[in-house]
């Protein structure tokens, strides 16, 4: 079922690792950015869709991990757009990217998986007919990874950042990736103190207010952590945690590797 979070935005949230797809409405239509995760997921998308009278005009892809480019035919032969590295890193995966889906998202078309339109060199949103939705780009946990702004709704929706039940996930391929994720967190806390009132993590809940300082902080704790050598105390690993206990311990034993490198 999806939920308003804001004027014009609305979540739909999977059991699947608590994954968010969110619906951003416009006047020419719908944009979908990260819809999933399997096949009943996104059927049920499509029916919350229909059921409130909403056409897609595009989607949008965060990041290029195949829980975050998926798509349904239900959903229209529309743009799917994402950052130009997203789209590239996407294309050149996409095999390993197909077998992940379907051996976690039974169900999900995996014909449609992956097919990203890069956005237009030197852009810096998405294309809409009305409202404005801001592409804040870094290299973070995924290549061209990338969070969105909805400027009159101050709502970010922040791709796999800021989320309350993972910690940070570092890029195993990636360079630098603890000084990567600090930029990026110094550079989201410059736009959420500018008026967001709302972030959407890409898993867990949505932050309101004085939550969205306390996530930026936990992660970058964290993160501080690693880059001093030490195995950071996180409650989103800790013995209390309910969330991810099944891999969550090993990715952050992935994390130390990543950071000793």
């Amino acid at each position: 079922m999806l939920t308003q979070t804001a004027d014009g935005v609305f979540v739909r949230q999977s059991s699947f690792c608590q994954s968010n797809a969110v619906v951003i409405a416009d006047a020419g239509g719908v944009l979908l950015v990260d819809p999933g995760v399997d096949g009943d997921d996104l059927a049920g998308l499509a029916d919350d869709l229909a059921g409130m009278g909403a056409i897609p005009a595009a989607g949008f892809s965060t990041h290029p991990h195949w829980d975050h480019v998926l798509w349904h035919v239900r959903f229209g032969e529309v743009p799917r757009y994402g950052t130009r590295t997203c789209a590239a890193v996407a294309q050149e995966r996409l095999g390993k990217l197909r077998d992940m889906a379907a051996g976690l998202a039974p169900g999900a078309p995996l014909d449609l998986l992956g097919a990203i339109t890069a956005l237009p060199a030197g852009s810096t949103r998405v294309p809409l007919r009305e409202r404005s939705v801001r592409v804040i780009e870094h290299q973070a946990h995924a290549p061209g990874h990338a969070a969105l702004l909805i400027d009159d709704a101050h709502v970010l929706v922040a791709g796999d950042m800021l989320s309350d039940v993972e910690m940070p996930l570092l890029d195993p391929k990636g360079n630098d990736q603890c000084k990567e994720y600090l930029a990026a967190l110094d550079e989201l806390e410059m736009v959420c103190e500018a008026g967001v009132t709302t972030v959407i993590p890409g898993h867990g809940s949505v932050a309101h207010g004085a939550g969205i300082h306390l996530r930026i902080e936990l992660d970058r704790a964290y993160i501080q952590a690693l880059q001093a050598g030490a195995d950071p105390a996180d409650p989103r690993i800790g013995p209390t945690a309910t969330y991810g206990t099944d891999w969550l311990p090993q990715a952050h034993q992935t994390n130390l590797c990543i950071a000793r490198r």
